[in-house]
């Protein structure tokens, strides 16, 4: 067996699973799930039909750089989302849904013959990313980021000699699970800081399109290099999805977009690792890129959540608005773990504890005392599930 594997830690759904076991809800309570960043909101009609309509193509082995026609549309929503003119043919790539191509992409950027190659993630971050670096044979390197640092990583706190060594560097914008949004001088710090050290940029912008000022749509990274005058995109690939954006995880697309000589090495990879999408599925993405209207209301719905949440958050707990995605990083008056025990426990309610989603860097594991809750469920059950952490955390 490959001995990275012994590495990889357990994932934060098994570590809760472990945390929970042997406890028994209140049967006093409905249950209400918020541990996971899965949308309720209906896949929209548009992406099933258009799915549906396309079985034939469940007969054809698709080509792993995946049709033309979708390739084109992805760059046209790019170009009207980012002002971010793209090449549909060489610097886009449809792919099975950020998870599985953000880990891949490490497989591809990563050089395990160089003994001290590091990958650079947030802490808190998207346990992919580990896992990925590990399986490359490179070194994780966490970037603490917390409320004292605005939910952003300090690059300055790594020494020029690590930086050496860095060969990728995942960012996460709106990131999971504060929704912090990068802006363009932020942008222009990691892409000078890959250009002195010579590594690549993975921005994963799942959540891009969950915000809720129409008027400042998240900055994505396409858009903030095309301002920076960075034409090429050099370093810099992007990953996004229609998990969040249209509420079809079930559906796994999504594409990687950015530089063409990254991409091409990518497609090398991805053609032997068996990545392509059914016809099928890309037209069902191509329906659903091409639409706003679903877009939108996603948005509409989950703004409601926030609106009718945060008001009634009472002392000791509190939470705040993020610039996106639909998580609220809620600090908890006692260890993380023992408050979702015992929300569990009392009031039927699942959360996901801060600490799973964070490894302990810099002498503090930045996710302690928090836990992360998806606005995922119905309304109702946002803010029943709300009101009885009140009820917990008087308790306590």
């Amino acid at each position: 067996m490959n001995p990275r594997l012994a590495r990889l830690q357990p994932y934060p759904f098994e570590r809760l699973r472990a945390l929970l076991e042997g406890l028994h809800p209140s049967e006093a309570y409905a249950p209400i799930n918020l541990s996971i960043g899965e949308p309720k909101h209906a896949t929209p009609a548009l992406i099933r039909d258009a799915l549906t309509q396309s079985l034939d193509g469940l007969a054809v082995y698709p080509p792993t750089a995946g049709m033309a026609e979708l390739r084109e549309t992805i760059a046209q929503w790019i170009g009207a989302r980012y002002r971010a003119p793209l090449d549909p043919q060489t610097q886009v790539l449809p792919i099975n849904g950020s998870r599985e191509a953000l880990f891949a992409f490490a497989q591809t950027v990563v050089d395990d013959s160089k003994p001290d190659a590091k990958v650079v993630m947030p802490n808190p971050f998207y346990q992919i990313y580990e896992g990925a670096a590990l399986l490359a044979g490179a070194q994780p390197v966490f970037l603490n980021t917390t409320a004292r640092n605005g939910f952003r990583m300090q690059t300055e706190s790594l020494d020029a000699k690590t930086w050496r060594d860095v060969q990728l560097l995942y960012v996460c914008s709106p990131a999971n699970p504060s929704g912090t949004v990068l802006g363009v001088d932020d942008w222009s710090r990691l892409f000078a800081l890959a250009d002195r050290h010579d590594f690549i940029i993975a921005s994963d912008e799942c959540y891009s399109e969950l915000y809720y000022d129409a008027s400042r749509p998240p900055v994505g990274a396409l858009e903030a290099a095309r301002a920076l005058g960075r034409a090429g995109l050099e370093r810099l690939v992007v990953f996004s999805s229609l998990s969040k954006r249209s509420n079809a995880p079930g559906l796994r697309s999504g594409f990687v977009a950015g530089n063409a000589d990254i991409l091409r090495n990518f497609l090398l990879y991805r053609t032997y690792h068996g990545s392509a999408m059914s016809q099928a599925v890309q037209r069902a993405s191509i329906a659903a890129w091409r639409d706003e209207v679903h877009v939108r209301e996603n948005r509409r719905q989950y703004a409601e959540k926030y609106r009718a949440v945060l008001p009634r958050l009472q002392a000791p707990l509190q939470g705040f608005m993020p610039d996106g995605g639909f998580y609220l990083w809620i600090p908890t008056p006692i260890d993380d773990a023992e408050f979702t025990r015992l929300l569990y426990r009392e009031y039927n309610v699942l959360v996901l504890p801060g600490s799973v989603l964070a490894r302990d860097a810099g002498g503090e594991n930045p996710g302690r005392n928090h836990v992360r809750v998806a606005l995922v469920a119905p309304l109702a059950d946002c803010v029943e599930a709300v009101e009885r952490m009140n009820r917990l955390a008087k308790d306590l």
